[in-house]
């Protein structure tokens, strides 16, 4: 399994050599710095540690700075762990580019989604409106928390109501990357991934069954340019 860091920049869209059209999400890869292997026998478990994006020094306290002096690299902003199998051949300080992964690798994409606000129950749990005719006093109300006249006195968890809606870690898997720029420090990512414009997501390879698929073909549209 591979695993990167990297930053949602936003959708565009491109075109296969038969003219399909594909949505496709930007993902920028900056190289991903090792920063700590753990092992069993230290840890209890096998990851890697892979650091993102330089922290400014005026910004680093000292625990931080201990800890990117160990690995002999730069204070990073972003931390993540990788248990991956493919990120153990890697040493401690080493850089990974965008180009660990692949055209045509089926990968899980992971990020924290875009925050709405205080929503309320027909907006985030997707309720029934109440009656619209004259005279009703309920029609955008939560309805009854009544608890089957067990207990009435309390409401059990995980009743569904107005509340926080977004803002949570959220997964979007079996996602085909379509073009991997490791010049430019950039992926593409078929379909739509998690989280505002900015937005740090993860790059896993996917958990479900089929790994990897045939590369596209996309048209370059920039070879008819003069130079």
């Amino acid at each position: 399994m591979k695993g990167l860091i990297g930053r949602k920049l936003g959708m565009t869209q491109v075109f296969l050599t038969d003219g399909t059209l594909v949505p496709v999400t930007v993902v920028e890869v900056l190289p991903n710095v090792v920063a700590q292997k753990k092992t069993v026998e230290t840890d209890g478990y096998q990851a890697v540690q892979l650091g993102y994006e330089d922290k400014p020094e005026r910004l680093v306290n000292k625990p931080a700075k201990g800890h990117a002096d160990k690995a002999g690299v730069a204070a990073k902003r972003y931390y993540r762990e990788f248990e991956c199998d493919q990120l153990q051949e890697f040493e401690v300080g080493a850089e990974i580019k965008a180009d660990f992964f692949e055209a045509g690798d089926i990968v899980d994409v992971r990020g924290k989604s875009r925050g709405k606000g205080f929503m309320g129950a027909i907006y985030r749990n997707n309720q029934t409106i109440g009656p619209k005719s004259h005279g009703s006093g309920s029609h955008r109300t939560p309805g009854s928390f009544a608890n089957m006249g067990i207990n009435v006195a309390s409401i059990k968890p995980g009743m569904i109501k107005a509340g926080q809606e977004g803002f949570k870690m959220r997964t979007n898997q079996n996602l085909e990357i379509i073009k991997v720029d490791a010049e430019n420090n950039y992926i593409l990512i078929k379909g739509n991934v998690p989280g505002p414009r900015k937005g740090m997501v993860t790059i896993k390879t996917t958990c479900k069954r089929v790994k990897k698929v045939d590369a596209v073909e996309l048209i370059d549209l920039t070879s008819g340019k003069e130079e």
